[in-house]
């Protein structure tokens, strides 16, 4: 009885010191798994999984300044508000996550695609001038092709998208180059057309950063 009493002495005061060491570290670890999904929370919108405005605008910076032939592309759902009026919003939620799924596997891994709010979206990616017509068209049908939601029904839905390059608009800063892709997209809203901005794009007026005459239109970067 006595050295049974006496291992438990011996033996008890360590087993609980390992266990309240235990106890703080356990907790630590949780963290250090919890705090990347924190982190990409942060930077991703969660609906999409695109990139949140700074970390978007972030990686856009980067590419612009590491790569001659970068492309900005921004991107409006068409019409989305009767989407949500007529099918309800988890059919809208349905397509935005469709939209960034298609976005993000035609720009593919090392592009900068966010999305800006509400039905709209921008890409930053390099894109060889040669191709760059094709890549746009190609964009615009993978939007165009319908989605179906959960219930069964298909959805048909449309795009318009505007590009702008360093090269046309005359400079590689980006809330001028999101400001001249806007506009093309404007310009060619409704058309099931990608427009590749030129100069004169870029000095279409805005008014504290959205574009005049498009009412709720944010263009990223210009107050950054």
């Amino acid at each position: 009885m006595d050295s049974v009493l006496h291992a438990s002495g011996r033996f008890g005061p360590r087993t609980l010191l390992i266990t309240t060491a235990a106890v703080p570290l356990t907790g630590w670890a949780i963290h250090a798994v919890a705090l990347p999904k924190r982190l990409a929370a942060t930077r991703k919108d969660p609906l999409t999984g695109l990139l949140r405005r700074d970390a978007y605008t972030a990686r856009a910076r980067r590419l612009l300044g590491r790569h001659g032939d970068v492309t900005v592309v921004m991107v409006d759902a068409d019409k989305f508000k009767e989407i949500n009026d007529q099918l309800g919003h988890a059919a809208g939620d349905t397509v935005l996550a469709a939209f960034g799924a298609r976005l993000t596997a035609w720009a593919g891994p090392h592009a900068s695609v966010g999305r800006r709010g509400g039905d709209e979206f921008a890409v930053v990616l390099q894109l060889p001038a040669a191709g760059r017509e094709q890549r746009l068209e190609q964009l615009v049908r993978m939007l165009h092709t319908p989605v179906v939601l959960d219930d069964g029904r298909t959805v048909d839905i449309t795009a318009s998208v505007g590009a702008a390059t360093p090269a046309a608009v005359g400079a590689r800063d980006l809330s001028l180059l999101q400001r001249a892709a806007d506009a093309a997209l404007y310009d060619g809203k409704h058309s099931g057309r990608p427009v590749l901005a030129t100069a004169a794009h870029d000095s279409v007026p805005s008014v504290n950063g959205r574009r005049a005459g498009r009412p709720g239109t944010a263009v990223w970067g210009r107050a950054a």
